[in-house]
């Protein structure tokens, strides 16, 4: 492993970037200084991020999950792609990292990280960059606005949860239909039912749009649609209740056969969702949002935790089914979708976020085809050099 080098006694040093991406930040690493794919580059990246430990303590995670992420970047040999990106989900108590899924914000990361290391020819003043997903072996577009030969960070563009405002960077995940089942509707259901084990019939949506994803009213849980990360995550008994729902609905989708094995063998997905009309509520920043400022309110469980905003594959899994007839999503934001603006409002535990979407009648399953289906976002570069980690992680023979 010719990339890598000892800086010191018992150390290893392997260049990194630590950069932002959406309302996600994670570890950024060219392919080729990393140890192949297997046991070992998976040791180095979790040490790298200090997990296990709930704290991350000795790592550059930063003790939530939505700041424990890796991206893996490296140029494409694909025709149609010009970079590959691997996502790296690493968990925090426990020993995992996982690559099942992708993850939309840090995703806007990968076009300026692919630009400012030379992989991409920047282009004024927007660069188009093809990104090949490994995780769901789906292509994404990124939009990203350069200057000088370098992603551009200053703009005026705001996003919920992220302080200022920064360049628009536009994300179309038009091709992203099906990401791991190959199908929009996985079981080829509008709608399903799913029976827990104390007898409750809960109705959901599974959908797979950049990621798969499990949708349940909040009602039915018992649940107003207005909770923050708190509410639930100090709430044994929702806990419980929604790590059912997504081990079944995660058992409907084949990623396993027993639901109680879907923290082990399928630990990211899929997501579970619970959705409600629009109401007020008060974000984790004390900001009041107003039910005039969303077509829907959605929670996202996420890694058997509440996520602190909305992850963007999310947003656009939700854009998609809110444009499926019949699905729960599309039963709440039927006046939106009336109106026909061309964007789904989301409000989450941060604030709200709008995501383009634009469909057509459709005789393919789920009775829609999209136009468009995207999300802006903005990202930055925080940190650019080496991250070390104890030698004692590599076997004697690849350092």
């Amino acid at each position: 492993m010719q990339t890598l080098n000892i800086r010191e006694v018992d150390q290893v040093s392997i260049r990194c970037s630590l950069m932002r991406g959406g309302t996600s930040k994670g570890a950024f690493f060219l392919e080729q200084d990393l140890p192949s794919p297997g046991s070992v580059r998976d040791r180095v990246l979790k040490r790298i991020m200090g997990t296990p430990d709930v704290m991350q303590i000795d790592g550059l995670g930063g003790t939530h999950l939505v700041t424990s992420k890796i991206a893996i970047i490296s140029v494409s040999a694909r025709p149609d792609a010009d970079v590959d990106y691997t996502f790296g989900q690493v968990e925090l108590d426990r020993d995992v990292i996982d690559y099942t899924g992708n993850c939309g914000n840090l995703s806007a990361g990968v076009g300026p990280f692919a630009i400012d290391a030379g992989l991409v020819r920047a282009v004024e003043p927007v660069t188009i960059v093809r990104i090949y997903n490994t995780n769901t072996d789906k292509i994404i577009v990124a939009h990203v606005p350069v200057k000088n030969g370098r992603a551009k960070v200053t703009g005026d563009y705001a996003i919920a949860g992220v302080p200022g405002t920064g360049a628009e960077i536009f994300m179309d995940y038009s091709s992203t239909i099906g990401a791991k089942t190959g199908k929009l509707l996985p079981t080829g259901n509008v709608r399903d039912v799913i029976g827990l084990d104390d007898g409750t019939e809960i109705e959901a949506t599974l959908c797979d749009v950049a990621n798969p994803t499990a949708y349940v009213r909040a009602v039915d849980l018992a649940l107003t649609g207005n909770e923050l990360p708190d509410d639930v995550n100090n709430n044994p008994a929702v806990i419980r209740r929604l790590r059912e729902i997504r081990g079944k609905a995660a058992v409907l989708m084949g990623f396993t056969s027993d639901w109680r094995r879907a923290d082990d063998e399928t630990p990211l997905l899929p997501f579970v969702i619970f959705v409600a009309k629009p109401g007020h509520y008060v974000a984790m920043n004390a900001e009041r949002i107003d039910a005039g400022a969303m077509d829907l309110r959605a929670r996202m469980f996420f890694m058997n935790k509440l996520h602190e905003s909305m992850a963007g594959t999310a947003s656009m899994c939700s854009a998609a089914a809110s444009r499926i007839p019949g699905s729960i999503v599309n039963e709440l934001v039927a006046d939106a979708v009336a109106a026909g603006t061309g964007t789904l409002r989301i409000g989450h535990p941060l604030g709200t976020m709008t995501v383009g979407v634009v469909s057509r009648p459709s005789n393919t399953l789920g009775g829609v085809a999209f136009e468009r289906l995207g999300f802006s976002r903005t990202a930055r570069k925080l940190m650019e050099g080496v991250v070390y980690i104890p030698e004692t992680a590599f076997p004697a023979s690849s350092t």
